[in-house]
Parts: structure tokens; sequence; C-alpha cells
């Protein structure tokens, strides 16, 4: 049967960014490929300059995202609800990118959005003869090489990432579903397919340049909260 990895992710701010420019950063409603192999590649030691160990790490693993309405922390009697409120923040930034790649001479504003009181459990499934393994994923998890955060550097993680052990089950819905408290929206890729198929660009294209290609997510609606 195959195995799962629970991945908790539970914090003040989370920001999986959509392709964007300089002046604008779109916050994805869950947590992009890009986003999470970007945090596993950072819980690895992996150098973003790398491209062969980063493509090494996509090849090896799928995912299965639940957007979670409610959270059980060890230290509560009850579940948490979660809003998951999407907010946009303003900066100002200096020598921002042009079009072209030049160096703007002007301060722009730049407007982001981040997630405040979200939360989302991941299932970390192994795609067949991946070079890099689940173990080694779970080890990097409990032991981060590189300081995970969820997303951008402005967000860190509330509560330790790995849940417990790999979760043995058929799929990476019925893995979601051993993680109380069940329900919310999952998102899934690969061969866990539904009626309600959804087009992401959301998959790194490893290079000089920050390129994705598209890919296929299944929207999944999970079972009533406990």
């Amino acid at each position: 049967m195959p195995r799962y990895l629970i991945l908790l992710l539970d914090g003040p701010m989370q920001a999986w960014g959509t392709h964007t420019f300089e002046d604008f950063r779109p916050c994805n409603a869950f947590p992009t490929r890009s986003g999470l192999l970007g945090l596993l590649g950072a819980c690895l030691g992996l150098d973003r300059r790398d491209t062969e160990a980063l493509e090494q790490l996509a090849m090896s693993v799928e995912f299965a995202v639940r957007a979670d309405r409610e959270v059980l922390r060890p230290e509560a009697e009850v579940p948490k609800a979660k809003a998951a409120v999407k907010l946009p923040d303003f900066h100002t930034v200096e020598d921002a990118r042009k079009v072209d790649g030049s160096a703007n001479k002007n301060p722009v504003v730049s407007r982001r959005e981040y997630l405040f009181d979200a939360a989302f459990t991941v299932a970390i499934g192994a795609k067949p003869d991946g070079p890099v393994t689940l173990d080694a994923i779970a080890e990097a998890l409990r032991r981060p090489c590189f300081t995970p955060v969820l997303g951008r550097r402005s967000c860190p993680i509330a509560r330790p990432l790995l849940d417990g052990e790999a979760v043995e089950a058929s799929d990476a819905k019925a893995a979601l579903a051993t993680i109380a408290p069940v329900g919310g929206m999952i998102y899934t890729e690969g061969e866990l397919i539904s009626a309600q198929p959804l087009r992401v660009r959301d998959v790194p294209i490893q290079g000089r340049h920050r390129q994705f290609s598209t890919r296929q997510v299944y929207l999944h609606k999970g079972e009533t909260c406990s």
C-alpha cells in the first residue's frame, strides 16, 4: 500500500504566489506546487541554483492539498475555526524590474497578497522510481537545513511541519481522511482525478530565469467536518 507524509501548514500568514511581476504579487487560494517544492528544497538544503537537484526532487513527489476550515492543535481540546482571509499589503520597492529586465530608477508601489488565518494539510506521495525518497524528505522536515516558511520569508510556521510517521493508505484522499478534523476542499494532481479540473500555472521550469508551466489540478469535496 502507498505511503504518504502528512504536512501541516499552519501560521498567521501564508503566501503562495501565482504568475506575477514586480508591482503585483497575487496569492493562490491553496499552496502551489512550486511553493511546496521550495519548502521541501529548503528543508533538504538544496541551493536554488542547483537545478539538477531541484529537478530530481520535482520528479520524486506528488501533492494532495486539503484546505482546512478547522485545526486541532496538541494543546487544544477543541478544534479552532480558520477564516482563510486574503488581504493585500503595500510595499515601496526600489530597483524593481522592468519588462525588459532592467532596473526601474524610480520606486514603485508593489501590492502583495497574503492569506491570513489559513491552514492546509498536505499528503506527499512518492512518484515511481523517484530519486528522492520519502524517508529522506521526512528526516529533512524534522531537521530542516534552511528555515522553512509558508511561501514567503515573512510567513513563519506556527507548528512542526511533519505530522507523525508516514501514513499507509489506498490514495492521497484516503491518507488525508486519517488526519482530523476532516473536511474542506481537496486539490490533487496525477492520477487522482475528478470531474472538476483546474488549470494552474505553478510548475517550475529549472533554469536561469523564473519560469513556470501549467498542470491540471482536480478538485474533490472533502468530508463533513467532525
